[in-house]
């Protein structure tokens, strides 16, 4: 064994999570170990402990006397407990894919991942090159027994409205950067509401707010949305903006937003600078950090296929939301847009995509990992190979009908509709959610689903 992974085995052996009644205690304890000179990491809580919804603080074992200590001391701090970390072994259990006919080396690094190692990017590498029907099959099955550990059978449905295509930015790949020839739009507070309206119906507890980076929505303008979307309907909320201002992320998390999404896109510096060349890869670093550290549930992810990209460049975009301890990890392919520097490129590989999924769920585990507009954009049946290789969200496009076809970040979006996610999720041999109202579906015959395809 290499001895880089040598000492990042033996520090994941000596590590420990705090896990807080809430939030804002987890914030106020970390911000008072570092005070106390404790070195902290705020990480998805590991499964068995809370669920991917929740922070915990993770830092070294040998420090929870100190901890502890700490925290005595603070006034206010409601905290549960310190667990530390322990390894699982899933060799057993995982013994049939173990002796499929795998190369040396992947079979080492599937074993690796059976007994809870740290992968390296070499090992990370090579999953991803998994090319055998025998090193896919373990691939694909490994991650699907990992995410029904981690986040059991069902799957979550979120929904999207995409309410403005105003953008200041100019990304190479993405259908509204500012230079291209397109219809804009901006919906008023009134026309979102009537669309969260509409998704509250459906029986989903999670609104997603996207828009390109439009500063014509102003901090008040998005924290009345937020509490009138809080007022009347009590859902979550998941912001997606782009990069705004630390006190803009703390006022919108005061007014009630739960999670935040923004990609990486590429954890590369010289691809991300490729691809985004008015943005600065620190600056988005930072901004990640200071989402977390305010309490969101982070989002972030990237695309597959990019120009210029490889399998190295893929390997650390996996290795950056497990560093970063993100929650929520969105990646599919790269598809083209018209009107781009990158719309004569050709479409990112379903499979490698596929691949990447899977590797993301087995290293990242306890996270949600969503199926995506774009797998689903790339073939008829991309969501539900999505899910099947390890991802358990789908998100909903609930954009006004005569606004979708302005909302090309990529050309030719599927525009995912509750039948088309059910339907992808009993192909897919998972469960609906029970929160789901099927009484809103209009091509599938709710008498066909039994009981056995939802939770609850």
């Amino acid at each position: 064994m290499a001895l880089r992974d040598k000492f990042l085995d033996e520090a994941s052996n000596q590590q420990s999570v705090l896990v807080c009644a809430s939030t804002h205690h987890m914030l106020e304890a970390n911000q008072r170990l570092k005070e106390g000179r404790i070195k902290t990491e705020l990480v998805p809580t590991p499964q068995g402990i809370g669920s991917a919804c929740t922070t915990a603080i993770r830092f070294s074992r040998e420090q929870e006397h100190k901890v502890e200590q700490l925290l005595n001391q603070a006034t206010g701090i409601e905290w549960e407990d310190i667990y530390p970390i322990e390894k699982k072994d899933r060799r057993e259990d995982w013994q049939d894919l173990l002796e499929l006919d795998l190369r040396d080396k992947f079979k080492k690094t599937l074993s690796r991942v059976a007994q809870d190692e740290v992968l390296s990017k070499s090992e990370v590498i090579t999953l991803l090159e998994a090319e055998s029907d025998d090193e896919l099959e373990a691939l694909f099955e490994s991650a699907n027994r990992m995410r029904q550990e981690m986040v059991s059978d069902m799957v979550d449905i979120r929904a999207a409205i995409e309410f403005s295509n105003y953008c200041t930015k100019n990304c190479n790949y993405c259908g509204l950067r500012r230079d291209n020839d397109v219809k804009r739009y901006r919906m008023t507070e009134d026309e979102i509401l009537e669309g969260v309206a509409e998704i509250n119906e459906l029986g989903i507890k999670t609104v997603i707010l996207q828009s390109g980076e439009d500063p014509w929505y102003t901090t008040d303008k998005i924290v009345s949305i937020i509490e009138r979307i809080k007022e009347e309907f009590g859902m979550n909320i998941t912001l997606s903006l782009g990069e705004r201002s630390y006190e803009e992320y703390k006022i919108f998390r005061e007014a009630g937003a739960n999670n935040y999404l923004l990609k990486i896109e590429a954890a590369n510096r010289c691809l991300f600078d490729q691809i985004n060349p008015d943005d600065d890869y620190e600056i988005r670093r930072q901004h990640t950090k200071w989402l977390k550290e305010l309490g969101y549930i982070t989002g972030s992810g990237g695309m597959i296929g990019l120009p210029n990209q490889t399998i190295e460049n893929l390997a650390q975009d996996i290795l950056f939301q497990k560093k970063y301890g993100i929650h929520m990890i969105g990646v599919g392919p790269f598809l083209p847009a018209d009107g781009t520097p990158y719309q004569d490129y050709s479409a990112g590989d379903f499979l490698l995509s596929l691949k990447v999924v899977a590797v993301m769920r087995l290293v990242c585990q306890n996270v949600f990992i969503p199926s995506t507009t774009a797998l689903a954009s790339l073939t008829e049946d991309g969501q539900t190979e999505g899910l099947k290789a390890g991802a358990n969200v789908i998100m909903l496009i609930m954009t006004p009908p005569a606004l979708q076809e302005n909302y090309q970040i990529y050309s030719n979006k599927n525009m995912v509709d509750l039948d088309f996610a059910i339907q992808s999720i009993l192909e897919a041999d998972r469960k609906i959610p029970p929160y789901i109202n099927l009484d809103q579906l209009k091509r599938i015959d709710r008498s066909e689903i039994n009981a056995e395809n939802t939770t609850g």
